[in-house]
């Protein structure tokens, strides 16, 4: 499945249009954000998550998307099951990252 990229005006549509999604909120200017960018593509295509929508919000160009998770670091994920936050977890460490989609299945 592909990373659909989300801004402020579709991002409450996108969340609440699968019943579950991760969010990985980035900044053009963070190193470890790009660097996490494979890994997250990787992710998104491995079939043990399959069913979840993985959507990639820009977090300094979308500031209600931001609110929406409390992002307080980057990269920064959120998980949303039915529109609603779950969790969340700021790390660019896989495992981290594969811990909080196991928490959708």
């Amino acid at each position: 499945m592909e990373v659909k990229e989300t801004i402020d005006s579709n991002f409450q549509e996108a969340i609440s249009a699968a019943d579950k999604v991760i969010v990985k909120y980035y900044a053009d200017w963070c190193g470890s954000c790009r660097l996490f960018n494979p890994k997250y593509k990787r992710l998104a295509n491995d079939e043990r998550f399959d069913g979840i929508t993985f959507l990639n919000v820009n977090a300094e160009e979308n500031q209600e998307a931001r609110k929406a998770a409390g992002v307080t670091n980057l990269p920064f994920f959120a998980i949303f099951k039915n529109g609603e936050l779950v969790e969340t977890v700021a790390s660019s460490k896989e495992e981290a990252i594969v811990e909080l989609l196991s928490k959708l299945n």
